[in-house]
């Protein structure tokens, strides 16, 4: 009997991912409990399911992987949740901009832009 594994996929609002559990023959699919093994004709079935049922531009629901698909989605997705730089790194000093540096707040303030245009265009005439 051919299985593949299943997953609702990781909740994020700002993608449209927003389903924590969903229920399908018998089998209570949730987030926090990763990937569950079932038969190929349940995972077929999971592959149309998407985030909000009413609406069929929404995303897929499920992530649906063979074994070696899912090891690889899960180690690109670790590669992605690495810290930048931990506490243990060389990390080198920054400095901070000495006391009296010049900012941008430190710069004369622009005057509103005044209608030169009309202005010139009568001297011009005038001269």
């Amino acid at each position: 009997m051919e299985t593949l594994l299943v997953r609702l996929k990781p909740y994020d609002a700002r993608r449209g991912h927003v389903l924590r559990r969903f229920t399908y023959a018998g089998i209570k699919f949730q987030e926090e409990r990763g990937w569950y093994r079932v038969e190929k004709a349940v995972a077929d079935y999971l592959r149309t399911v998407r985030q909000l049922p009413s609406d069929k531009h929404s995303p897929l629901a499920f992530d649906v992987c063979t074994e070696a698909e899912a090891k690889a989605l899960e180690a690109g997705e670790a590669e992605e949740s690495k810290i930048k730089r931990s506490a243990t790194d060389d990390i080198k000093l920054v400095t901070a901009r000495p006391v009296g540096a010049v900012t941008t707040e430190d710069l004369p303030k622009p005057s509103p832009p005044a209608d030169d245009k009309d202005n010139r265009r009568g001297k011009r005439e005038r001269e």
